[in-house]
């Protein structure tokens, strides 16, 4: 089933929505942000998988998924689920899958669409990225200090959404791995990004592939 199948009660009418030149935010359910494995349990756990079954992921795991990566935990001001330097909150998180790319948008906990085209295979160069669900792209907007000062921001920032993504899926049963080779440029392109936003890496999320 495809990614607008799982989230619109309206299918038809969501399909329409995406053919047209505005694409209307997706609402994600509510992340469950109670229970999975204890902790410890999970770091034990936590590892990098390359092979990955085709199934689309529900809408309340991708839900639970973005805001375990990125998501807001203290609504009284704001804070995410992984810090950022001086809390400037300088990253985006794409999702690319079968049904187009979207942007998480944590404060309303929505997907922004940015294209209804498949974009999966520029987001690495590894075959498995093509079939594989859903491909996490980290996209920094850091501005403060030298390009050198915003590349290290940029970098620890992706690093440190991306181990929430490997916690959550060790929990969760799921299979991941972070990339860095990317063809930037193509994707950068493709996502129509300004110059000034760098593509720091890419992470890949499935159900681990079946024997």
């Amino acid at each position: 089933m495809r990614l607008s199948l799982l989230f619109a009660p309206l299918p038809l009418v969501l399909a329409a929505a995406l053919a047209a030149t505005e694409l209307p935010p997706v609402a994600l359910p509510a992340p469950h942000t109670s229970g999975g494995k204890p902790l410890m349990q999970a770091l034990q756990e936590r590892a990098s998988r390359r092979e990955f079954a085709p199934d689309p992921l529900p809408p309340q795991m991708l839900s639970n998924l973005l805001w375990a990566a990125w998501g807001i935990n203290r609504p009284d001001h704001g804070g995410r689920t992984a810090p950022s330097a001086m809390n400037r909150q300088e990253m985006d998180v794409y999702a690319a899958t079968a049904d187009g790319v979207f942007l998480y948008e944590a404060k309303e906990h929505r997907l922004k669409p940015v294209t209804k085209d498949d974009l999966r295979t520029l987001t690495g160069t590894q075959a498995y990225v093509a079939t594989a669900p859903v491909n996490l792209i980290y996209v920094s907007r850091a501005s403060g200090g030298t390009a050198a000062d915003q590349a290290q921001a940029g970098g620890i920032q992706a690093g440190l959404i991306s181990e929430n993504v490997y916690l959550f899926c060790a929990s969760a049963g799921l299979a991941t791995v972070v990339r860095g080779s990317i063809n930037r440029d193509a994707l950068a392109k493709a996502l129509k990004l300004p110059s000034a936003q760098k593509i720091i890496l890419a992470q890949t999320i499935g159900y681990p592939a079946k024997p």
